[in-house]
């Protein structure tokens, strides 16, 4: 009994996790003149504390100058999400979303580029590491 709830329970999360991993229906489109959308969200706290950055906090200044790189370059998950003000820091969470959302964003947009890194054109991989640096942090 225990051996056949634990099975099924197995194949219940792997079906979730394929469920999860699969392109969204957009991504998938027959036209390649089109861009894929990509959506995300930023997350006030990051929930996985295996994907954490190096620091636990940053500087407010810092992300928002981080905010403003990607922006700059193109990033519409940046410019839509709000300047941070009111504190000194904030959890280093908001950074590493911000970079994975706008990494992922970048890469979606560059599908079709003939020079890639990472997925990405140099110009937003270089950005999108600027970004990082400018935060402190290494791992997203």
């Amino acid at each position: 009994m225990k051996l056949a709830m634990r099975t099924g329970l197995a194949v219940a999360a792997a079906a979730a996790t394929l469920a999860t991993a699969s392109p969204t229906a957009g991504a998938t489109g027959d036209r390649s003149d089109q861009a894929a959308t990509v959506h995300c969200r930023v997350r006030s706290v990051a929930t996985d504390t295996s994907t954490l950055a190096n620091p636990t906090r940053i500087k407010a200044a810092a992300y928002n100058q981080a905010r403003s790189i990607l922006a700059k370059a193109g990033s519409d998950t940046a410019a839509k999400s709000h300047p941070i003000h009111g504190t000194g820091d904030v959890p280093a969470g908001y950074g590493t979303n911000l970079l994975a959302c706008s990494r992922d964003e970048f890469r979606a947009k560059d599908k079709n580029a003939p020079i890639k890194r990472s997925g990405m054109t140099p110009y937003h991989y270089v950005a999108v590491h600027d970004a990082a640096r400018t935060m402190g942090i290494d791992r997203w």
